[in-house]
């Protein structure tokens, strides 16, 4: 995902009412609202409740009176509404105690549930096999940016080309690794 800049034309546009400007805010902070939000709660309905519920707030403080002060930190201003929607449905959700001097953390899952691991080490061993399939040049490639997480830079200099043609060539590793992956996976059936 490409992480965007906000300026005050931005926020002018959404404060106007413009339907394309609102589609690509609620289209950009929803997945970022949604990968924040999956770590967090359960179920997609708690999820969605809170994004919704976000989502209204946000567009309500844009058009009220006071507005938003400064059209950069659009970002930040929609993490801390998400942040306190997200307290908040902690609070009406839990019985037992209060959770106003408790950050949300608590919440977070600290160690992955045994079907998670499992799920987990079928897709590595998914990967690798579809990996040993590839021409060398896509293993080479995929391990080196996606596995080891290396410069391009350097992956360049590696295997002899150009910043530019790395990408041609990430690419169409990425394509034949799909290709492979979907071949393997799709007898199989997902939850």
């Amino acid at each position: 995902m490409d992480f965007q800049a906000f300026d005050s034309a931005y926020v002018e546009r959404l404060r106007a009412g413009d339907r394309d400007t609102e589609g690509h805010f609620i289209s950009y902070f929803g997945e970022l609202i949604a990968l924040k939000l999956r770590s967090r709660l359960a179920s997609r309905q708690a999820i969605e409740d809170v994004r919704q519920e976000t989502f209204a707030r946000c567009l309500h403080l844009l058009r009220s009176q006071s507005g938003v002060r400064n059209a950069e930190r659009l970002g930040p201003l929609v993490n801390s509404i998400c942040n306190h929607v997200l307290s908040e449905h902690f609070r009406s959700t839990s019985r037992m105690e209060p959770l106003d001097d408790q950050p949300a953390d608590r919440f977070i899952a600290r160690e992955p549930d045994a079907l998670s691991r499992v799920i987990t080490e079928d897709t590595r061993r998914i990967v690798r096999q579809v990996l040993e399939t590839l021409p060398p040049r896509d293993r080479t490639i995929l391990r080196a940016v996606f596995l080891e997480e290396r410069e391009k830079d350097e992956v360049c200099r590696e295997i002899g080309v150009t910043r530019d043609y790395i990408r041609v060539l990430l690419h169409r590793a990425k394509q034949s690794f799909r290709e492979v992956y979907l071949q393997r996976t799709a007898g199989r059936q997902t939850c």
